[in-house]
C-alpha cells in the first residue's frame, strides 16, 4: 500500500517499489499514472473525453522555453471559462489529465501545464530523491512566469470566455493556487487542495527561503477569493498551521475566502489514485469546488 503523508511526497526510505508491486500495478502505470505515488489497489476514476476537445499544447514562456499543456474543453466554439490545474509534485500525470477533462464536462476550458518538464517529467519515476529535485527546480519566479504565459496563451484563444479565471492545485499546487491568487489581477477564483501554508516547525533557513513567499504571509494581498481544502490527519500541514491562515485571512478582512478541514482525511485524499483517497470527502470537495467556479465564472 503506497499512502503518500506529506504535501511534498514520501522520503526515499518512504517508497521502495519492488518488481512485483510493479507488475501488480500493470496497466494503471502504462496508463500514466505517477509511479511514485501509484496504490495498486487503486481504482481511480476515469473520464472519457467523448464531446471534448483535447490536446497537448505548447507555448513560450517569459524565458523562452517553450512549455507544454494538456488542455479538455468541451467541443464546439465556445466561449468556455478558463481553469488552471496546478499539479502535484508528479507533473501533468493521467489523474491531471482526468481532472482537465472532469472540467471540461462541466464546461469549462481547463488547462494543465508541464512546469517540471525543463528538467525531467518525474511522472514515470519512482526515485522520490529525483523527483524532489526535478520540483526543487522550479522556482516561484519560473512557476509563476509558466503561469502568466498560460494566462496569455488562453486569453487569445477563440473558445476562451473573456473575463476572470480560475484556478485548482493539488499539493504542492495546492500552495502555488494561494500565491497565483496574489500575483494575477485575472484570476476570478482559487481552490487549493491541502498545499502547504506556512513552513514547517523544523524548517531549516533555507527552507524557509526556498518556500516564500508563504501564504500565511501574502492573505493581505489576495486579489481573489480562495477556497482551501485541507485534511485534519495531514500528518505535513499541521492543523495549527491552518489556523494560521484562518487568523491570517481574518485580520486581511478576506471574507470571500475560507478554510475547510475534513476532520478524518489524509493528505491527497482528493487522489483517487493513492491509497490516501477519501471518497465522501473528494465529492464533497469537488462539490465545492463547482460551486465555486460556477458563481465566480459562469455569471
Amino acid at each position: 500500500m503506497t499512502v503518500l503523508i506529506r504535501p511534498e511526497g514520501q522520503t526515499a526510505d518512504d517508497l521502495k517499489l519492488s518488481r512485483r508491486t510493479l507488475g501488480a500495478l500493470g496497466g494503471l502505470l502504462f496508463s500514466g499514472y505517477a509511479v511514485a505515488a501509484l496504490a495498486k489497489e487503486a481504482k481511480p476514476i476515469t473520464t472519457d473525453a467523448e464531446g471534448l476537445s483535447t490536446e497537448t499544447v505548447t507555448y513560450a514562456a517569459p524565458d523562452g522555453f517553450q512549455l507544454l499543456a494538456y488542455v479538455a474543453r468541451p467541443a464546439g466554439d465556445g466561449p468556455f471559462p478558463v481553469v488552471v490545474v496546478v499539479s502535484e509534485i508528479f507533473g501533468v500525470h493521467e489523474y491531471i489529465r482526468d481532472i482537465c477533462r472532469r472540467l471540461a464536462k462541466q464546461g469549462y476550458a481547463a488547462i494543465a501545464p508541464a512546469f517540471f518538464v525543463r528538467v525531467e517529467d518525474p511522472a514515470p519515476l519512482s526515485d522520490m530523491q529525483r523527483i524532489m529535485q526535478i520540483v526543487g527546480a522550479a522556482n516561484y519566479e519560473q512557476v509563476m512566469g509558466d503561469l502568466s504565459a498560460t494566462l496569455e496563451w488562453a486569453s487569445q484563444q477563440s473558445w476562451s470566455k473573456d473575463g476572470k479565471v480560475g484556478i485548482t492545485g493539488y499539493c504542492w499546487g495546492g500552495k502555488v493556487v494561494w500565491q497565483a491568487a496574489v500575483r494575477f489581477a485575472a484570476i476570478g477564483a482559487g481552490v487549493a487542495w491541502y498545499g502547504r501554508l506556512a513552513p514547517a516547525a523544523d524548517a531549516t533557513p533555507v527552507q524557509i527561503s526556498s518556500g516564500q513567499p508563504w501564504p500565511v504571509d501574502i492573505a493581505d494581498d489576495l486579489k481573489a477569493p480562495v477556497l482551501g481544502l485541507y485534511g485534519g490527519k495531514d500528518q505535513g500541514i499541521p492543523l495549527a498551521s491552518v489556523e494560521r491562515m484562518r487568523e491570517a485571512l481574518a485580520r486581511a478582512g478576506q471574507t470571500g475566502s475560507q478554510i475547510i478541514v475534513y476532520p478524518d482525511a489524509q493528505h491527497g485524499f482528493h487522489a483517487d489514485y493513492r491509497a490516501s483517497y477519501s471518497e465522501a470527502d473528494a465529492k464533497d470537495g469537488w462539490s465545492k469546488l463547482l460551486a465555486t467556479f460556477d458563481k465566480a465564472l459562469k455569471n
